[in-house]
């Protein structure tokens, strides 16, 4: 095993690779004199990689998208890179933004917006703002393993549940539970949906493949949980990985349904910019033996390439293996009695947004009988 390929523990990547804008390249070279780690010994693992965050005031909050094949056209991220270390996540390439590695800095190296609420507070008051419901946590999971401590999520969450303003939700954790004292009276009015990613059953494959993300078990659990309480939750079955997961939508459909999931969707898996270096590399350090197999049947989905960025067909992909998915998942999703709506294509309420009290000085409400001048 080379040092490119070297496995860490608890993490997803591999490798550090440089991001696409950085004009330097640096790779290790065995000059002789000493062994890359894991010539000597397979189990010999690589340094560990601790997290660091660093604060970011965020000077806007909301992001807008036009792409059709985008459920939502507004979201909020509260970070940057994610710790769950999911070494298939398409969010991986937005770290070369920073002048960081897509590889283990996009899942070591994090950005908190502990300014979030106050911003969107900020912007939900702008007497033109037009209220669209947001989904929270798309880019980068909004409950991953930093929110506990931070929880910046929740703040957000308060200020939507103040305002009366919809919000759908997508995790891997399980700590979503924690704001159900939010979250389930937003449901009972139509304002708040979630959807629970699951990629595997498998747990072994799991921390593989999402090393810090919940258990699949925890997180058929939290499905269950927020059913009960009440909140409109669904599964992603996502993202399909060709002779990796391919193989499990129908267990994870049946599982999710019985737990109390009401919806599904699934996406194939998609390897833009150095995300296709990123996963490569973790696919020959994990199943060498198929690697190639798999690539092979990834560029059959894409019109021969490792990725295709056609909004009409990225998600699902095209040719007879696209189709054969979406036939399995169709009729295994009928069966079972899910409704086929994506999380934000549910009907959540915009009419009862409430915008918070615009303000000339922090603590200062402006008195709404009188226009303001400018």
């Amino acid at each position: 095993m080379s040092d490119r390929h070297a496995l860490r523990k608890g993490r997803g990547a591999t490798s550090n690779l440089p991001g696409r804008f950085e004009r330097e390249e640096r790779a290790r070279v065995d000059d002789g004199w000493q062994p890359l780690v894991g010539q000597t010994d397979p189990e010999d693992m690589p340094p560990r990689v601790d997290t660091s965050v660093c604060v970011e005031r965020a000077r806007s909050i909301l992001s807008h998208n036009q792409s059709p094949d985008v459920p939502f056209s507004v979201s909020l991220n509260p970070y940057r890179g994610c710790e769950h270390g999911c070494v298939y996540c398409f969010a991986r390439p937005t770290h070369a933004y920073l002048e960081l590695s897509p590889g283990l800095d996009f899942e070591t190296r994090l950005f908190a917006k502990t300014n979030a609420a106050q911003v969107l507070r900020e912007t939900l008051a702008k007497p033109g703002y037009r209220c669209e419901a947001i989904a929270l946590g798309v880019n980068t999971d909004a409950y991953q393993p930093i929110e506990r401590d931070l929880r910046i999520t929740r703040e957000v969450l308060q200020v939507l549940h103040d305002c009366d303003h919809p919000v759908g939700l997508i995790t891997k954790s399980s700590l979503i539970e924690r704001d159900i004292d939010l979250l389930a009276p937003m449901a009972a009015k139509h304002l708040a949906v979630a959807a629970v990613t699951i990629t595997t059953l498998d747990a072994d494959l799991a921390r593989k493949l999402e090393p810090r993300a919940a258990a699949p078990s925890r997180r058929l659990r939290t499905i269950r949980t927020l059913a009960e309480a009440g909140i409109p939750v669904g599964v992603s079955v996502a993202p399909m990985i060709p002779f990796i997961t391919d193989g499990h939508m129908e267990q994870i459909l049946e599982a999710s349904r019985e737990a109390g999931a009401t919806y599904a969707s699934y996406i194939v898996l998609r390897l833009p910019n150095e995300l296709n270096i990123v996963f490569q590399d973790w696919l020959m350090a994990h199943f060498p033996d198929r690697a190639q197999r798999v690539m092979n049947r990834v560029r059959d989905l894409h019109g021969g390439q490792d990725y295709k960025a056609d909004f009409a067909t990225r998600m699902h992909g095209t040719g007879i293996w696209a189709d054969l998915l979406r036939q399995r998942f169709y009729k295994a999703a009928d069966r079972l009695g899910f409704h086929f709506q994506r999380y934000n294509d549910l009907v959540l309420d915009t009419s009862q947004f409430k915008p918070p009290a615009r303000s000339v000085k922090p603590g200062m409400p402006v008195d709404e009988r009188q226009g303001s001048l400018f």
